[in-house]
């Protein structure tokens, strides 16, 4: 068990770290590099365009690999999903820049991105399974925690890289060629994830489905028809993580430095402590929620992020980092306690059948309703208002939104995760 919690860990780690190795860049450089002809605001929301285009790829590489992740295995999808986002990453880095080629830049830059989107589509889902599926049932939610370290993990990473590339090179040749670096080194992240994901082994609960020749014959179907509504509420009552997530690590990055007036290495900086502080906390709401439940806890870090929207922002305008770095601390304990239970309650949701399929699919959902909108619409809102604190009541949206969602799913603690029976699962998921 151990050893498929390192593999989750490090698997998903790789694979966040190329996702928001990118996000960082939009924030820092792409809008100068791949859309220097418009206005430094214009370019930085078409840069956040291309970062959430890989939203709607997550959703068609979820239903794909959630296809054959049901019906072949969880790990041979695994394999091939960060495979996928290695090589696109590494190719992002050796992309030419808009004043060589032009328009032809951006729209590489998009294909790339897409090609991320359809990997991490199918990589989250099947770790999270390779982890819960293999748990004892009283740690569940402590193991598919450890699945969630990847996202701080990997943020951490991809900002201490460019922390490490803007400490050591002028601006001049961060934007030449440095920003280079970090996707390129990718590759050796890759390399360590294969290595360690050859060496496990597929789960006991497709074992026994696959052993029984009882797999369904299009587990998307299946799981669309019958278990419809947890698909659903599965991914609002998600959405919050992202908009929470995406608020410190994308948005903040560009409000701390175009508009406050932080300087690069000081909010790389923030955000490199408070993904410390979320890894740290992560596994304990994880294992809480096997204490007490699911819900509670994942109610509880919802609350605490819409009661912190407003705080945020004030201890971020004071220009002071001490405070703004506070500011960060505590969204990101929220973020923790909602976001690291949150992997087990919805593997829960479904049968082994079609498990893969539907919690892909609600999670990518989620990531489409919060993450991918929320870098266009607090830039957006920024740019109406000039006023960070606007962003606030977006957060705040967000988090009712998921709150009411939750709400009406019924509690998955007790639940038997080897069952098979994708609509005796779905009938017990709802409130």
């Amino acid at each position: 068990m151990k050893k498929i919690a390192v593999a989750s860990v490090i698997g998903t780690t790789v694979e966040w770290y190329d996702l928001f190795l990118f996000a960082t860049a939009s924030a820092l450089v792409f809008n100068k590099i791949f859309f220097p002809a418009f206005d430094p605001l214009i370019g930085t929301l078409l840069a956040f365009g291309t970062f959430a285009s890989a939203y709607l790829a997550r959703m068609v590489g979820a239903a794909l690999f959630g296809h054959y992740g049901d019906k072949v295995g969880r790990k041979s999808m695994l394999l091939i999903s960060l495979v996928m986002m290695g090589l696109a990453t590494f190719a992002i880095g050796l992309l030419p820049n808009y004043e060589t080629i032009g328009i032809w830049a951006p729209i590489l830059l998009l294909t790339l991105r897409i090609i991320q989107g359809l990997a991490l589509g199918g990589e989250w889902g099947g770790a999270v399974l390779m982890a819960v599926e293999h748990a004892p049932a009283n740690k569940r939610g402590f193991y598919g925690s450890w699945v969630q370290i990847g996202v701080p993990a990997g943020t951490l990473i991809a900002n201490l890289a460019f922390l490490l590339s803007n400490a050591v090179l002028s601006n001049e040749a961060l934007l030449s060629w440095g920003w280079r670096i970090p996707f390129l080194a990718s590759i050796l992240l890759v390399g360590v994830g294969l290595y360690i994901r050859l060496n496990t082994s597929e789960t006991p609960s497709f074992r026994k489905v696959k052993d029984t020749a009882s797999q369904v014959k299009v587990p998307l179907a299946e799981v669309l028809t019958k278990s419809w509504k947890q698909v659903l509420l599965g991914g609002v009552a998600t959405m919050s993580t992202g908009t929470a997530f995406n608020l410190i690590v994308a948005f903040g990055l560009t409000y701390g430095t175009q508009t406050l007036g932080f300087s690069r290495n000081q909010m790389l900086a923030i955000a490199l402590i408070a993904c410390a502080l979320c890894i740290v906390l992560l596994p304990v709401f994880g294992r809480l929620s096997d204490l007490v439940g699911r819900k509670p806890v994942i109610i509880g870090g919802i609350v605490a992020e819409a009661l912190l929207a407003f705080p945020l922002f004030w201890l971020l305008d004071t220009r002071v980092f001490p405070l703004a770095l506070l500011g960060y601390l505590l969204m990101m304990a929220a973020f923790a306690a909602n976001y690291g239970p949150i992997a087990t309650f919805l593997a829960e949701l479904f049968g082994t059948k079609v498990r893969y399929s539907g919690l892909s699919v609600s999670y990518m959902l989620s990531g489409l309703l919060g993450s991918a909108a929320t870098p266009i619409v607090t830039t957006a809102l920024l740019s109406a208002t000039g006023r960070g604190s606007s962003v606030a009541w977006y957060m705040i949206g967000s988090a009712v939104l998921s709150a009411l969602a939750l709400v009406m799913l019924a509690e998955t603690l007790k639940k038997d995760a080897n069952s098979t029976a994708a609509e005796a699962g779905a009938r017990a998921s709802i409130s």
